[in-house]
């Protein structure tokens, strides 16, 4: 028995210098698939974002250092009503997740990376935060598809991202890798100032077809504001 699942390829900033640790962030996100999906098939109903002692502690260390957690962007992102933002109301979460990961730059410098994801039948959502300092004003020079947006009056761009297909083969431990389908992901100014870091919002199709941007807005408008420390504007 094979099981599949994509993760998109990280944009500029701090991002583009991890593709490698990408890998083996989508290997363990693949186990943990696995293991959540069969939980929430055997239960009927949806999953919700799992807390255990090791998440508790990675969520006070980023309390302290006045971040905000995985957990945290899984619980916003992890909405009763995010299959109806994504057109598919009939089907509810399979897995919901948390993860409080770094990236390290090539001077040795780390930037944590928190991130939070939800996959339904249809599509996977990502949620995560980078804290570099690189504003989001520009960033459509860099990206493919890319164009400038406002939301709720922090700037943002919204552009396209290529998927990288995982493969497990649950019976003999091995895993492949290939290009997927398009993800279409929206970086948001956490303030609208736009002095730095970013949010980062993504979505693709488990069929690889192109993702609906309406959906992908529709949510960002839900759910950024739900997330601690999110600067309203004005």
């Amino acid at each position: 028995m094979a099981e599949m699942v994509a993760a998109p390829e990280k944009g500029p900033n701090a991002w583009a210098q991890a593709i490698a640790a990408l890998v083996v962030v989508g290997a363990l996100g693949g186990g943990l698939y696995v293991i959540q999906k069969n939980d929430a098939v055997a239960a009927d109903k949806p999953a919700v974002c799992r807390v255990d002692d090791e998440d508790r502690k990675a969520a006070e260390k980023a309390h302290a250092a006045h971040r905000v957690s995985g957990t945290e962007l899984c619980t916003a992102l992890n909405r009763a009503d995010l299959p109806t933002l994504l057109g598919t109301p009939q089907e509810h979460a399979l897995t919901a997740y948390g993860s409080d990961g770094s990236v390290e730059m090539a001077g040795g410098t780390e930037i944590p990376s928190p991130e939070g994801t939800v996959q339904l039948d249809t599509y996977t959502v990502k949620l995560s935060r980078s804290y570099d300092d690189f504003p989001v004003a520009g960033m459509e020079e860099l990206l493919n598809e890319a164009e400038s947006k406002t939301i709720a009056g922090h700037p943002a761009v919204l552009y396209s991202s290529q998927t990288i297909a995982f493969s497990f083969d649950l019976g003999g431990g091995k895993s492949d890798t290939a290009p997927g389908g398009i993800a279409r992901a929206l970086a948001v100014a956490p303030d609208t100032k736009d002095g730095g870091g970013s949010y980062e919002l993504a979505i693709w199709r488990q069929d690889n077809v192109r993702p609906d941007d309406a959906a992908l807005l529709s949510i960002a408008q839900k759910v950024l504001p739900a997330i601690p420390g999110w600067a309203a504007a004005g």
